[in-house]
């Protein structure tokens, strides 16, 4: 079972001065964000992040490869950011 040590406290974000029902998204899984903040915020080696998520290190490289495309998929592409799956307040339209 993987560890996830982090529940967000914002689940989307997206582009400025855009409906949200205007915009396409992309869902980042628990485990991406996960190892995003792992590899990326904290700076952890693949090692011991994947140590830290009680997964392999090559399954940490294929989550972090696959997080930072859909990241930049969204930044270049004005897409809205879903974590963890449907937003509930999805349905807003600021």
């Amino acid at each position: 079972m993987r560890n996830i040590n982090m529940n967000p406290q914002y689940r989307c974000f997206k582009p400025c001065h855009r409906h949200f029902r205007e915009i396409d998204c992309v869902e980042i899984e628990a485990d991406e964000l996960e190892a995003l903040r792992l590899v990326d915020y904290l700076g952890l080696y693949q090692e011991e992040s994947s140590q830290s998520m009680n997964i392999s290190r090559s399954t940490l490289g294929r989550i972090v490869q696959s997080v930072r495309k859909k990241i930049s998929d969204a930044l270049i592409n004005g897409k809205s950011i879903i974590i963890g799956g449907e937003n509930e307040d999805s349905n807003t339209d600021e």
